[in-house]
């Protein structure tokens, strides 16, 4: 088994990221030479960013790799990472995004302890905070009420989420070895690439450790950001090809054999992904789009025909799947509604 040089590596994809990158990447060197960092400069042409990522491989050059590709897309800058990492362990921050020092020193001080203790873990997770730049606002996603503490356990033992509580890869300290085995492969040029990271290796995972601690902060409140209402509408192809990609890769049966939770995990999430889709093909109410949901459809019949039935008589996406004006109107009505309580905007 191929020895680490590094307890972990943290890759951040940097796009023209002068204006924000210097906060992320500082926050990470607290983790001092247990770390790597990989700063990813993805053909970034309008600012210093690919100086900067100079400036700390210079600076830090036994913790600090600067890494300049031509432009690939977020998902470029992650296989990039997954590539070069020399960490035993792999974790994404976006270069807008940072982490919280009490919380990563912790998580440090814990995969220590499996180090010498000889335990071996597949996956942490952890907290994410979202921080909205515009209010001030925090809201943190935790996994308390469905994930055991204190222990190492497996998928069997997960309990019940709720409905806006998915594995996200803010959330996700993976084993470099089962990011390798998984092969995972993330598309270049396209957003929303973070759900196949945070789905497609899972099936590989077997021992998993949960930390209660608040420990990314995720920077929301830009509007070139993808999570942006205006810019999934504008990206929604984009949106749907990732939905596509989980669909055609998720094996359900196979996965039962490995964990019924688990399937019944990634079904939900697939659920979520779909109806995400479809509201926003209703929102815009073009007739373009309206032919662009039934062939989603389609396409997710066609993937997964056992698991069909249950995704489309899910009631969201029954109402948002109505005929005519009535189902763009419960869809509209809906989502300012579920953005009301969840605020994901």
């Amino acid at each position: 088994m191929k020895k680490f040089e590094k307890l972990i590596t943290f890759t951040v994809p940097c796009y023209n990221s002068e204006a924000y990158m210097r906060h992320c990447i500082d926050s990470i060197l607290v983790g001092g030479d247990d770390v790597e960092i990989l700063i990813v400069d993805d053909g970034s042409t309008k600012d210093r960013t690919g100086e900067i990522a100079d400036e700390y491989e210079k600076k830090y050059p036994n913790i600090c790799r600067a890494i300049h590709q031509e432009n690939g897309g977020h998902g470029a800058g992650v296989n990039q990472g997954i590539k070069n990492a020399k960490g035993k362990y792999f974790k994404v921050v976006d270069s807008d995004d940072w982490v919280d020092e009490d919380a990563y020193k912790k998580i440090l001080k814990q995969l220590h302890q499996f180090e010498k203790d000889g335990t071996d873990i597949d996956l942490m997770i952890a907290n994410y905070v979202y921080e909205k730049v515009n209010t001030g606002e925090q809201r943190i996603i935790d996994f308390s009420k469905g994930l055991p503490q204190h222990k190492v356990f497996g998928w069997e033992e997960m309990g019940k989420f709720g409905p806006n509580e998915f594995f996200v890869m803010h959330t996700l300290i993976y084993k470099t070895q089962i990011l390798w085995d998984s092969r995972v492969v993330l598309p270049e040029h396209t957003f929303y690439v973070d759900s196949i990271f945070a789905t497609m290796p899972l099936p590989y995972v077997k021992k998993i450790y949960y930390m209660n601690v608040n420990f990314y902060r995720y920077f929301v409140g830009r509007d070139d950001q993808s999570v942006n209402a205006k810019m999934l509408l504008k990206r929604i192809d984009q949106y749907m090809y990732v939905t596509q990609l989980i669909c055609e890769q998720f094996d359900h049966k196979k996965t039962v054999e490995i964990s019924p939770k688990l399937a019944e995990y990634i079904f939900r999430l697939i659920r979520i992904l779909s109806l995400i889709s479809t509201v926003h093909l209703r929102i815009s109410g073009t007739a373009e789009n309206e032919q662009k949901r039934k062939d989603f459809w389609k396409m997710v019949k066609k993937n997964q025909p056992e698991l069909y039935p249950r995704i489309r008589t899910y009631w969201g996406c029954q109402l948002a799947n109505y005929k005519g004006h009535t189902g763009r109107f419960v869809a509209v009505r809906g989502y300012q509604i579920a953005n009301k309580i969840f605020k994901f905007n």
